[in-house]
């Protein structure tokens, strides 16, 4: 199926991707049903609100009923997604096969295990051995085997740690920004000089959506447009600058509970540490250059995100 400027295009998964995503496709004058479990909260105008278990064969094949195109951007909880992410690939898939869909899926740094702070490519190998790592390259292994075999039209973009308005369940989200407004303690996970990626959100909906638009990206991973590394450490200086004053930076040497992430969470994520204490630099230079794109520059990505968390404190 062809997507025209008036075909159907489905978002699987209403986080802050999946928000960010549905509001980018409105924009560029797509017709958007957004697809969760309970279907309800707020959405941006010609966007329809959706419920249905993706997990489920028959959940699936509703929510994508009469799609051109999928976006895959359900997340589950940490210490659920071993269990769980597989299942949801299972069905997902099943179903854009059905509707003959092109699927997009939101996927991570995660595959490429340990780089010992080697630049990561699209030709990075994927060298996982954490449980999650492995997970995620077995999964991403299935949906180049779907396009290879022509069962469905799968394309990946892959993103570094998520930051920017609305997002608050990232390792610079909501244990960093409310704390640098309120003068509370900041983490610093692991070493904080080392330079880290982040990729604003926005920079993750508009990535998606021009792989959604463009079919001859497809039955590859991409990396999603994200500005140039700097060390977490400048990260806070700009921060700082922002709000005003120095902020309170508790190093947190290993996986423990701090502000938003509790006990679970940490024990869960310990595996995935090893982010914090080599050097996390994802390089997409490929995508800017073939889709003529350029990342929200730094700046303007932490000017955004601190407004947006200043309000969100405010209706707290």
């Amino acid at each position: 199926m062809a997507a025209t400027a008036h075909s159907l295009h489905v978002v699987l998964g209403s986080g802050p991707a999946g928000t960010a995503l549905a509001r980018e496709l409105v924009r560029r004058g797509h017709p958007v049903r957004l697809v969760d479990r309970k279907g309800e909260g707020p959405v941006p105008d010609g966007v329809e609100r959706f419920a249905a278990d993706v997990a489920t064969a028959e959940g699936a094949r509703a929510a994508v009923d009469g799609a051109a195109v999928v976006y895959h951007c359900v997340n589950v909880g940490y210490h659920l997604q071993v269990e769980v992410m597989p299942r949801i690939q299972a069905a997902v898939l099943a179903a854009v096969e059905s509707v003959g869909a092109r699927l997009v899926v939101l996927d991570t740094l995660y595959p490429y295990g340990e780089t010992g702070g080697a630049v990561m490519t699209e030709d990075s190998p994927w060298q996982a051995t954490t449980r999650k790592g492995r997970m995620r390259a077995e999964l991403d292994e299935k949906y180049l085997a779907a396009h290879r075999e022509g069962r469905a039209r799968v394309v990946l973009g892959r993103s570094a740690d998520f930051v920017g308005p609305g997002v608050v369940n990232s390792t610079l989200g909501g244990a960093v920004f409310p704390a640098a407004l309120t003068g509370g303690e900041v983490p610093g996970l692991g070493d904080i000089d080392l330079p880290h990626s982040y990729t604003n959100i926005e920079d993750v909906a508009a990535g998606l959506a021009t792989l959604g638009e463009r079919p001859e990206g497809d039955g590859r991973v991409w990396h999603l447009p994200t500005a140039a590394a700097v060390s977490t450490r400048e990260v806070l200086t700009m921060i700082e600058k922002r709000v005003g004053r120095p902020l309170t930076v508790v190093p947190v040497p290993e996986a423990r509970p701090f502000g938003p992430f509790d006990e679970q969470f940490m024990a869960e994520y310990a595996e995935m540490f090893y982010q914090h204490t080599e050097p996390q630099i994802m390089d997409s230079s490929a995508f800017e250059r073939t889709f003529a794109v350029a990342p929200v520059p730094l700046a303007e990505t932490i000017d955004a995100t601190v407004a947006w968390y200043a309000d969100w404190l405010g209706g707290h």
